[in-house]
């Protein structure tokens, strides 16, 4: 994907939205923040996710993420969709705030163009660290919602990496073993993760797939 993607820096845009002027790297500050793209205000998809993002908006700041919304209309036109969104959504308050973006010049800094239709947005969604990077991005076409448990699943993978060195297998769920990173030597595992590991037994003899619990 060209552009911004894994391992670059968020440019420290300044961005008019519906808390007002903010800058970026100051609203990401030292949290993890995760900026979601929509192609439109008054869409029937982006409606639902908007919605769903403000009923999981407990889970994220449990976990100490912040969100930024991003839409191509103008602040005037995201107040007026909040009260829908609102509506539509069993009364969960969007208490994150939204980006404007009329003139489609922030999605094309952030990487968010639909590639079938390079003046629209994708449904782009990055998760910044607080070193201001991209840990990680997931890219839909405007005709497909996101999924929010698997945001937050890939989000809390996220996390636990960021404090172990660890992997999660595939479908990994919160609180099921994880993966010991392969530049972990067995000794080096020993002594940290001392509440043991698992080592499975596969046709190669190679110890590499290792199991433990954080």
């Amino acid at each position: 994907m060209p552009g911004l993607t894994l391992g670059d820096t968020l440019p420290n845009l300044e961005v008019e939205t519906t808390h007002g002027k903010i800058k970026l790297h100051d609203y990401v500050n030292n949290s993890y923040t995760i900026i979601f793209s929509h192609p439109g205000d008054f869409t029937p998809v982006c409606t639902t996710e908007l919605g769903m993002m403000a009923a999981y908006a407990d889970k994220f700041a449990q976990r100490g993420v912040k969100l930024l919304g991003l839409s191509c209309d103008d602040v005037n036109s995201h107040n007026e969709w909040i009260k829908d969104i609102e509506s539509f959504n069993n009364g969960h308050k969007v208490t994150y705030p939204i980006a404007a973006d009329p003139k489609r010049d922030i999605i094309k800094q952030l990487n968010m163009v639909d590639p079938d239709d390079t003046q629209s947005p994708s449904r782009a969604l990055h998760v910044v660290g607080p070193d201001k990077k991209i840990k990680l991005s997931f890219l839909y076409p405007a005709s497909t919602g996101r999924n929010m448990d698997e945001v937050v699943r890939a989000l809390d993978s996220l996390l636990k990496a960021s404090k172990h060195k660890i992997a999660t297998p595939a479908n990994w769920k919160p609180g099921e073993p994880v993966v010991i990173a392969p530049s972990v030597s067995n000794d080096e595992a020993k002594e940290m993760f001392q509440q043991g590991f698992d080592i499975a037994d596969l046709p190669s003899k190679k110890e590499y797939l290792r199991f433990t619990v954080v």
